[in-house]
């Protein structure tokens, strides 16, 4: 891990020695240690009952710290949302990286193929022919061989072929390009994950799994190798693996549980993890009559989905106050709030929430075990 990291000292300097009990600056976030493990190992165990391979998103977490500790427990990679993400991580030893999102253009063609020499098992995912000619053509300059999926929308027409004729011609132009391999397809269904109820998830993603059937079904009978099917999320596992199309899980949401997933799920199986992200955050101003004032606003926590939520019996609600600051009605009970009191939210939606942040604080109960640094953070390019 890079101890010289700038961000990282400085919260190190500030909270002092890890093993102290924290009073770190705030906003900050702050991740359950204890319960970030468990939902690692819940989810391992999960994929190796269902006899499928696991390979989290990293656009969840973006932490080499974290992205370790996924592949320690089994998972035979990560996925990256984008080429800035996996050149950070590679960077961190990271690797069985498999970027989701098509990779467009020269530019960013050369920079797929600068990276499989330092992450030879690098896949990218790629949904039409001219992606499939800038690649083969870097990755010719370059000396390298790149592995392929072909990307099929399976119903939420974001990125993916959109018909199996279409799956063919990708895998045609694939098979045309000596320093390109066809590894198989990619299906994620992204409308479906937060969709309350495991049968209306079922449902949702048997129609979905028709259409990458017949898209594997049409690369097959034209002599196109599919040996890897990929996709799904945190919560379609048990719709994913009860269909058994997908040989390999995407899911990546899980280590986090937000409140979009947790709403959603319930008390489903796909559910059954437990919340460790949390914005720690503090009372800045106690001057109002009905509601007092904290430091955390809307660059402290992503702002789509539902409202953060306060931990503990505390606080009844809160509601984004500007930029820099949250506002937190005063408890029911008439009891003083002092300023520098602190609060913990859980986030609405885990992605874009760390992505705010440069550092994320593991904790065990009140005690900082370490400061690591989130180093594909902001690397959406």
């Amino acid at each position: 891990m890079n101890r010289d990291w700038p961000a990282l000292a400085v919260s190190l300097a500030l909270v002092g020695q890890p093993g102290s009990r924290f009073r770190i600056p705030t906003p900050a976030l702050v991740v359950d240690l204890d319960a970030l493990e468990r939902n690692i190992a819940r989810m391992a165990e999960r994929a190796r009952a269902a006899g499928v391979a696991l390979r989290p998103h990293a656009k969840t977490h973006k932490s080499a710290f974290i992205a370790h500790r996924q592949l320690a427990a089994g998972a035979v990679g990560v996925c990256c949302a984008k080429l800035g993400e996996a050149e950070a991580l590679a960077a961190e030893g990271v690797r069985g990286i498999l970027i989701t999102s098509p990779i467009v253009g020269a530019i960013n063609a050369t920079r797929a193929a600068a990276l499989a020499r330092i992450e030879p098992e690098l896949t990218l995912a790629l949904d039409h022919p001219a992606q499939v000619d800038a690649v083969a053509d870097a990755a010719s300059r370059a000396g390298v061989s790149l592995a392929i999926v072909v990307d099929v929308d399976v119903g939420l027409g974001r990125t993916g072929v959109a018909s199996p004729a279409d799956a063919v011609a990708v895998a045609e132009r694939i098979a045309a390009a000596p320093s390109l391999r066809m590894r198989g397809v990619q299906g994620y269904g992204g409308h479906w994950q937060h969709r309350p109820g495991a049968e209306a998830r079922l449902a949702a993603v048997s129609d979905g799994m028709v259409r990458l059937t017949a898209a594997i079904d049409a690369l097959r009978a034209a002599g196109h190798p599919v040996d890897l099917v990929t996709g799904g999320g945190t919560g379609t596992v048990s719709a994913d693996t009860s269909l058994a199309v997908f040989n390999e899980l995407q899911t990546g949401s899980y280590i986090f549980m937000d409140l979009q997933y947790r709403r959603a799920l319930g008390d489903d199986p796909d559910g059954g993890f437990e919340h460790s992200l949390f914005v720690q955050s503090q009372v800045i101003s106690v001057n109002a009559p009905k509601w007092v004032t904290i430091d955390a606003g809307l660059k402290a926590l992503s702002t789509e989905g539902p409202l953060p939520v306060p931990v503990g019996d505390r606080w009844s609600d809160y509601a984004f106050f500007g930029d820099e600051q949250g506002r937190l009605t005063r408890p029911a009970d008439g009891a003083p709030v002092q300023l520098g009191e602190r609060v913990g939210l859980i986030p609405p939606h885990c992605d874009p929430t760390v992505d705010r942040y440069d550092v994320m604080h593991l904790v065990r109960g009140d005690v900082l075990v370490e400061v690591v640094p989130i180093e594909a953070a902001r690397r959406s390019q």
